[in-house]
């Protein structure tokens, strides 16, 4: 399989063979081509060249309906749901259940409420999608997959946006996916997934196939190297020693309804303070309050100043910067040009009379490709074309053009691949040198433990602990995650 746009290829002669009851991994840095190739086997785009056979048969798919009707089902990367419409309304948008000439809609619930269950989701089917988190979204869109008939099911970065359970549960649903005769592709930045499901894993880099492996003896430094061509130094820079200083911001009784409850805490200047905890935690919505993003009350201080909390600019002007966890919906224009997405934080630096400064506008583009590697082919592509790792670059290098003291990043590696991972981490090592004091939250507890001084941990809105040293375990992190104990309990060896 080959595919052009224009004169660029992305893809160049690839071929894979797929069989049933097997997990079959496709990895690669972003931009390689994995999800290019994924679109052409389900029917989203055309190959230049090349073929498909189904049971030895050639396929033409011009578009998803006859991949679905050939059994081959793609689970996408982006959450592609209808914000307006129900929960049940979306699983069965376009392939309504009829009953006597109306739309049965008992049945559909009835068959939702099955289907998510399967998945450990929870959602009432009668929820607006709009009005459910992004895990349980991507729950949906699976669950709305697994109505057709299949044969190969093609799972596109499924975890991206799950933590804990949620990721066991999908992890076990792909396993009975094998067990019952479906091959399955799957495509993932998270390795350790890769090496406990796959049978085989496929590398593509630069839009070619590196070579096929079997998945038992592989580890994940052995698909790093193939991935980038290179051996990759440590993921996580080295750990500093931080003197317990005065504290950069300070949090006392802060409230966000119906999200979280007496949050006190506070991070000091030059430290890595990390936010762990379950999907619906409350980890993001309390840095949403601070950021005067959602109602909230309570007191919030910078070096010493106090914050008015209902106002994101008073938040940006006092030295706070925010990078959301949801960079394509919340934190770039898609379909902008890179420098106005850069300059859009600080644009009183580009736009101080009447008329934008193209010329400094454009200057800073070219400083921030640089000094972040964003890599693309030109200047003038939108954000929306660049993989995932330049688009959290991006963001980076525009939440960094109002010069905060403070630093929160939500999801710092959310669907980007390792070699990114650690250029990231780079950065955020980077930032605290230079004196900031940068707050990291993370579905991905290894992450955390990697990269952060101290890891505070929240379960159902509140702060249940606080875990530091040789207590920055996953174990530890993950009692204080899920069960009623407090930190003292903990170290007393409670359950």
């Amino acid at each position: 399989m080959s595919k052009n746009y224009g004169p660029v290829t992305v893809l160049s002669d690839v071929s894979l063979d797929v069989f049933p009851g097997e997990i079959h991994a496709i990895i690669g840095e972003n931009g390689a081509g994995k999800s290019t190739f994924m679109r052409l086997l389900s029917g989203y785009a055309e190959p230049t060249s090349g073929k498909i056979t189904v049971e030895g048969q050639e396929a033409d798919f011009t578009k998803p309906e006859h991949a679905q009707q050939a059994g081959i089902v793609l689970v996408h990367q982006e959450i592609l749901l209808a914000d307006g419409l129900t929960v049940a309304e979306n699983l069965f948008l376009g392939r309504e259940l009829m009953r006597n000439g109306m739309v049965d809609d008992r049945a559909m619930r009835r068959i939702a409420i099955e289907k998510l269950s399967e998945l450990g989701c929870k959602v009432s089917p009668n929820a607006l999608v709009r009005n459910i988190a992004l895990a349980d979204r991507q729950l949906v869109q699976i669950a709305r997959a697994l109505l057709d008939d299949y044969k190969v099911v093609i799972f596109d970065e499924p975890t991206a946006v799950l933590t804990g359970d949620e990721v066991e549960r999908l992890l076990g649903i792909i396993l009975q996916l094998r067990e019952q005769g479906a091959a399955v592709l799957y495509i993932s930045h998270r390795l350790d997934e890769v090496q406990r499901l796959a049978d085989k894993v496929s590398v593509l880099r630069d839009g070619k196939l590196v070579g096929t492996y079997p998945g038992t003896g592989l580890t994940q430094m052995d698909m790093a190297r193939l991935m980038v061509g290179r051996d990759l130094a440590a993921l996580y820079p080295e750990k500093r020693n931080i003197a317990s200083g005065s504290p950069a911001l300070e949090v006392r009784g802060l409230v966000v309804p119906g999200y979280a409850k007496d949050i006190s805490f506070n991070a000091r200047k030059g430290e890595i303070l990390g936010f762990a905890g379950m999907i619906g935690a409350g980890r993001t919505e309390v840095f949403e309050g601070i950021m005067g993003l959602r109602a909230a009350s309570g007191s919030v201080s910078l070096d010493g100043k106090s914050i008015d909390i209902r106002s994101p600019r008073a938040a940006m002007d006092a030295g706070i910067g925010y990078l959301t966890e949801d960079r394509k919906g919340k934190g770039l224009l898609l379909h902008e040009r890179l420098a106005p997405n850069l300059t859009l934080s600080a644009l009183s630096r580009f736009h101080p009379g009447l008329v934008m400064r193209r010329a400094r506008e454009q200057t800073a583009l070219v400083d921030a490709v640089n000094e972040y590697d964003i890599r693309l082919k030109t200047l003038g592509v939108k954000a929306g074309q660049l993989s995932g790792g330049n688009q959290q670059k991006l963001l980076l290098a525009k939440v960094l053009m109002t010069s905060p003291s403070l630093v929160v990043i939500d999801e710092p590696t959310r669907g980007i691949d390792i070699a990114n991972k650690a250029q990231i981490y780079a950065f955020i090592h980077r930032l605290v040198g230079e004196g900031r004091t940068c707050i990291v939250i993370s579905s991905e507890m290894q992450e955390l433990i990697g990269i952060c001084d101290r890891i505070l941990v929240m379960r159902e809105g509140r702060i249940t602990g606080e875990v530091t040293g040789a207590r920055m375990t996953e174990h530890e992190i993950a009692l204080l995650a899920t069960s009623n104990m407090t930190t003292a309990e903990s170290q007393g060896g409670k359950t």
